[in-house]
């Protein structure tokens, strides 16, 4: 996105959601950062694929993951933000450069507000939890990408997830096609909730939706 159609979208959120400062001048965003799984490696996983945040429209910048253990956790060192709402917390965390994970439908958060995480800290447990709205069947966490290089943009207390996986994903959602996380790189398939994970080390290919061991 251009940093003119970029203020012109952060203009737009800010008229619409109201939580928003003016915009700040746009910096540039970091490389995509090596991020691991959001899960500790060497165990079965299912993923149902590679997604826009609402499932229907918009960049592809989500997707979902059900690691055996059921523990969610931080892939690459950041300071955590609660997203509060009416319905209780998800979770984002900034990393340097520009770059913003999410972390929605958890259960049993274990990390606070401003606090700096490692790679591998526990921040909850898969869930189906739905803070600020949306759906969920089968606990998993719908693990998103965000670019941020305008400050004001951090703060999306109270925004209803309808806004977050719209509006806010229009301006700020990075597509997780051609991604690397942990060893793994994520292809988009031609619909939602479709695609593959290819084991980087020796090209092996798991169908999304499908379960697969995440070894390193």
């Amino acid at each position: 996105m251009t940093k003119l159609r970029r203020a012109a979208v952060a203009a737009t959120i800010t008229a619409a959601l109201g939580l928003l400062g003016a915009p700040a001048a746009t910096a540039a965003v970091a490389p995509f950062p090596a991020l691991a799984l959001p899960f500790k490696a060497g165990q079965q996983v299912y993923s149902a694929g590679i997604h826009s945040d609402d499932g229907s429209t918009g960049v592809k910048n989500a997707i979902d993951f059900s690691p055996a253990d059921r523990t969610v956790r931080a892939p690459l060192a950041g300071t955590v933000h609660l997203q509060h709402c009416a319905g209780g917390d998800w979770v984002t965390i900034d990393h340097a450069g520009g770059w913003r994970t999410g972390y929605y439908h958890m259960e049993g958060i274990a990390v606070t507000d401003g606090e700096h995480v490692e790679p591998g800290a526990v921040l909850g447990s898969t869930g189906n939890a739905l803070p600020c709205g949306g759906s969920s069947t089968g606990a998993h966490v719908h693990f998103t990408l965000w670019t941020l290089p305008d400050a004001p943009a951090a703060n999306w207390d109270g925004v209803a997830f309808g806004a977050v996986s719209t509006t806010l994903a229009t301006a700020y959602g990075e597509p997780v096609d051609g991604k690397s996380l942990g060893g793994w790189r994520f292809t988009a398939g031609a619909e939602q909730y479709q695609g593959t994970a290819t084991h980087l080390a020796d090209d092996a290919v798991t169908q999304l939706p499908g379960r697969f061991r995440a070894k390193l």
